[in-house]
C-alpha cells in the first residue's frame, strides 16, 4: 500500500470515527450496534446530541488547528498552537473539555498554563490530549522515532500537565509512525514500550497487553490511558476499518474521542479505501472562531498531502 494512502487514512479516519462517535457519547455500551444492528447498511452519520450529520467535534477541530500551525509555521512553534486553541476556545465551540477549557482560558502563559492548572487540581491525564494527535503524528512520522514521540509530548503540554497524558500521546505517534513505514503498528508495542518514561510504563504496558480487554479499565475511558487502551484493543479484535470504529463506538463513555483514536490507528492500518464513502461524504469540521470555515473531505485530503510535504 502506498504510504499517502495510510497517510490520508490517519487523518480521515480520525474525523470520521470522531463524526460518528459524537451523538454517543457518554451514552451506554452497545448504543451503536443496538441501533444500527447490520454493518454496510448505511445511515449511521446520524447526527444528534448537539451535532449535525457528518460533523466532527473538538477533537478534529483541535488536530487541524495543530496542523495548520505547523504547516503556517514551518514547524512546531508551540507559542502560536497555544494562540490559536485560546482563539477557538474563545468562540465558544460546541464542545470543549473541562481540563482543556481552563488551561486556555486561566490567563496563564503558554508555558505555564498547564502546569499551573495541574498544581492546582493534581489531574490531568484526560485524553484531551491524544484526541488531536492524528495531525501532528503524520507531520513528524518521517522524522524518526525519537522526533515523534519528542514532539507528541511537547504538544499534550500545552494543556495536559500531568506526564501521563503525554506518554499516551508518544505512543500513539510512534504507532502512526511505525504503521506508515507498513509495520504492523500491534506487533510492534513491544518496542514501543521501550520508549515509555519508566514513572508510567505499567500502566501503558497493562492497557496495551494484548489479553486486555476495556472491561477491565480501572478509569473512565476520558483518561488517557484506557482511551489509548480501547482504541488498540479495538484494532486488535477486528478485521476491517468499519468493525474496529463500531467496537470503539460500543464502548460507550467518552465515544467521540475513542473513535477518533481508533480511527487514526485502523485508517493508518487500512488505508483511506478502507473507509466507506457513506461516512467520508457527508463529513465536515467547522472551525469555532476562524472566519466561519468548514473543511470537507477534499480539504482534508489535501491537508494530509501538506502534512508530509
Amino acid at each position: 500500500m502506498k504510504r499517502m494512502q495510510r497517510t490520508a487514512g490517519v487523518i480521515v479516519g480520525s474525523a470520521v470515527g470522531d463524526a460518528l462517535g459524537g451523538p454517543f457519547e457518554f451514552g451506554p455500551q452497545g448504543a451503536f450496534s443496538a441501533r444500527f444492528s447490520a454493518p454496510g447498511a448505511g445511515g449511521e452519520m446520524c447526527g444528534g446530541g448537539g451535532w449535525d450529520p457528518g460533523e466532527a467535534t473538538d477533537d478534529t477541530q483541535m488536530a487541524i488547528l495543530v496542523a495548520e500551525s505547523l504547516l503556517e509555521q514551518g514547524g512546531l512553534d508551540l507559542p502560536d498552537m497555544f494562540g490559536r486553541f485560546q482563539r477557538w476556545a474563545a468562540s465558544e465551540p460546541k464542545d470543549i473539555g473541562l481540563q482543556t477549557e481552563d488551561v486556555l482560558t486561566n490567563g496563564m502563559p503558554w508555558d505555564l498554563a498547564a502546569a499551573v492548572h495541574f498544581q492546582v487540581n493534581q489531574r490531568a491525564a484526560g485524553n484531551g490530549c491524544l484526541m488531536r494527535a492524528s495531525t501532528s503524528a503524520v507531520h513528524f512520522a518521517a522524522a524518526g522515532q525519537e522526533a515523534t514521540m519528542d514532539a507528541a509530548r511537547r504538544i499534550a503540554a500545552l494543556t495536559h500537565g500531568d506526564r501521563a497524558a503525554w506518554e499516551g500521546t508518544a505512543i500513539f505517534h510512534e504507532l502512526i509512525r511505525v504503521a506508515l513505514e507498513d509495520t504492523d503498528p500491534l506487533a510492534a508495542l513491544p518496542d514501543v514500550m521501550d520508549h515509555v518514561h519508566p514513572d508510567h510504563h505499567g500502566r501503558y504496558a497493562t492497557v496495551l497487553a494484548p489479553d486486555w480487554h476495556p472491561d477491565q479499565a480501572t478509569e473512565f475511558n476520558g483518561a488517557v490511558w484506557p482511551c489509548l487502551g480501547s482504541a488498540v484493543w479495538a484494532l486488535l479484535t477486528t478485521a476491517d476499518f468499519e468493525d474496529a470504529i463500531r467496537a470503539a463506538i460500543d464502548l460507550g463513555g467518552d465515544t467521540d474521542t475513542v473513535a477518533a483514536v481508533t480511527g487514526g490507528l485502523a485508517g493508518a492500518y487500512y488505508g483511506l479505501d478502507a473507509i466507506p464513502d457513506r461516512w467520508t461524504r457527508p463529513l465536515h469540521v467547522p472551525l469555532p472562531g476562524f472566519d466561519g470555515r468548514v473543511l470537507r473531505l477534499t480539504d482534508l485530503l489535501h491537508l494530509a498531502h501538506r502534512l508530509v510535504g
